[in-house]
């Protein structure tokens, strides 16, 4: 008999040994690709067992056996707060809207068109490159390109507002060498 013909023989069987042994917080589903890996695995070794029926039912129970004392091992973490929660916390709102004010007050201070670009690329109303267009008068095909040279602008200014990391210690002093 060949892996194929011996996996689909031994699928109704393994499907009612795993709901059987299945417990809580044991789904079927788990147990049987255990199962299955570890028949898998037997094949590749040593080949199929001589009593494919008895290896499998004897093979459920101790990967159930196994997945019952993992289950009881592990507990739920109930602690802290959910990570909806973190993200709402005031703290972040905060810096959130700290953040979004030195944006938008660094925008404001770009050159030429570009605070009108930002400002529309920003907006909460979403819209697309042919409303921003539009709505500033400009070709659609000339936004793209405005908008990498106000983003430019952007950066530079962003970049000389916050200060550049401290070296500390990876700095080194040359020695004048001993003669």
């Amino acid at each position: 008999m060949n892996t194929t013909d011996l996996l689909h023989e031994l699928r109704p069987l393994l499907t009612a040994e795993a709901a059987a042994e299945a417990s809580a917080g044991i789904e079927p589903g788990d147990l049987e690709q255990a199962v299955w890996l570890r028949l898998l695995e037997r094949i590749q070794e040593v080949g199929p067992p001589p009593a494919p029926a008895d290896w499998l039912r004897s093979t459920v129970r101790g990967e159930a056996r196994s997945l019952r004392r993992t289950a009881r091992i592990e507990t739920r973490y109930e602690g802290g707060e959910p990570a909806a929660a973190i993200d709402s916390c005031p703290e972040r709102l905060a810096l959130r809207a700290e953040h979004r004010r030195a944006l938008h007050e660094a925008v404001r201070r770009l050159p030429g068109r570009c605070p009108q670009i930002l400002a529309a690329l920003l907006s909460r109303e979403d819209l697309t490159y042919r409303e921003i267009a539009g709505e500033l008068g400009i070709s659609q095909g000339s936004l793209g390109p405005e908008r990498s040279r106000c983003l430019g602008c952007l950066r530079r200014i962003l970049a000389a507002e916050v200060a550049a990391p401290d070296r500390r210690g990876k700095v080194r002093l040359r020695q004048p060498a001993d003669r």
